[in-house]
């Protein structure tokens, strides 16, 4: 028997067409199969037309969209692949691999930098992959480009026109097609811990700044002021916080003592944020900040929106922020002890 295979359409790159006012989705399911019918021939394969959107205008009302369709379908299907829009993808993926948590099948994104239409595309690659990969029974949520196979929560977009837009942050792929066909590393692979349950309350009111000389901390009141609960810091180096001066560090603190939660995390993308090495990064400890580690922005963001959208307490929210959920974090041994 054929294994069945979903399809969610959401539009993005892979389904554009030209317009007066530049490229738009407008592709549907019929046309994007004209293009990949060798490859689905292999499967029992259903389409689902959620929407059509660039991903630049994808919404946290969207990712809960998404999450109650693959909520409400994965019994009937062995593996549900999402088509999506290039720039918010990392995002995407990562928000679904908390608010699908402990899913038993693979959900795999995928897009392409150019429309499936185009014959020098990258997308019918892409969709190749991403379809094997639906296939094989591993469970997750995973994000499936250039040939290589990344967990939902380390994939993050790195180049905006090549074909390798994507890479994996701090973690190895977990999957990679090459002359053999899809190798999948299950051995590092996080499994299921429990039933899957839908997670699909978010917490919209997250902010995130990057650091630059001269920044002096004013805008954090401002953000609490508007009713923003969490902020992600993308801060120097290994995560240093200015203190010259202590007008960053002290508006820092009261935002935080009045209950917002922050995250300090570098803007290096790899190798991941100290704190406790510098300095300055300690004394973003002292002001109660958490720290990011090795995890990626995309990660960082969604899990302190889906985390804060269950409304706990402090304690809970730090318990839960540490906690490797989907394979997302990686804390050093000698700090958790």
């Amino acid at each position: 028997m054929k294994k069945k295979i979903l399809i969610i359409t959401t539009g993005g790159t892979l389904a554009c067409v030209s317009s007066e006012n530049g490229l738009l989705p407008g592709l549907n399911s019929k046309d994007i199969l004209s293009y990949i019918s060798d490859i689905t021939s292999l499967y029992e394969v259903d389409f689902y037309e959620l929407f059509q959107l660039d991903s630049a205008n994808i919404q946290p009302e969207n990712w809960q969209a998404m999450a109650e369709a693959v909520y409400e379908k994965y019994k009937e299907y062995d593996g549900i692949v999402i088509f999506h829009g290039t720039d918010t993808m990392a995002y995407t993926s990562s928000v679904l691999s908390f608010m699908l948590l402990n899913i038993p099948i693979p959900v795999v994104i995928t897009g392409s930098q150019l429309s499936i239409t185009n014959p020098l595309a990258d997308a019918v690659e892409n969709c190749r992959c991403a379809i094997h990969m639906a296939g094989s029974g591993m469970p997750g949520v995973f994000l499936a480009f250039d040939r290589k196979i990344m967990l939902g929560t380390r994939a993050s977009k790195m180049r905006t026109r090549s074909f390798h837009a994507f890479e994996s942050i701090n973690y190895p792929y977990v999957g990679e097609v090459d002359s053999r066909g899809l190798e999948i590393y299950k051995n590092i692979i996080p499994a299921p811990s429990g039933p899957c349950v839908l997670e699909r309350r978010l917490e919209k009111k997250v902010f995130l700044i990057k650091l630059v000389p001269g920044f002096d901390g004013k805008i954090f009141q401002f953000l609490y002021e508007q009713g923003y609960r969490g902020l992600i810091i993308e801060a120097f180096g290994m995560g240093g916080i200015p203190t010259l001066s202590s007008e960053v560090l002290d508006e820092l603190r009261l935002v935080i003592d009045k209950g917002m939660i922050v995250v300090v995390k570098s803007q290096c993308p790899y190798e991941g944020s100290k704190l406790s090495v510098y300095e300055t990064g300690k004394a973003a400890l002292k002001a109660g900040a958490f720290q990011g580690y090795d995890m990626s922005t995309e990660a960082i963001v969604t899990k302190v929106m889906w985390i804060l959208g269950k409304h706990w307490e402090r304690k809970k929210i730090e318990e839960m922020f540490y906690k490797n959920l989907a394979g997302e974090i990686k804390i050093p041994e000698k700090e958790m002890e």
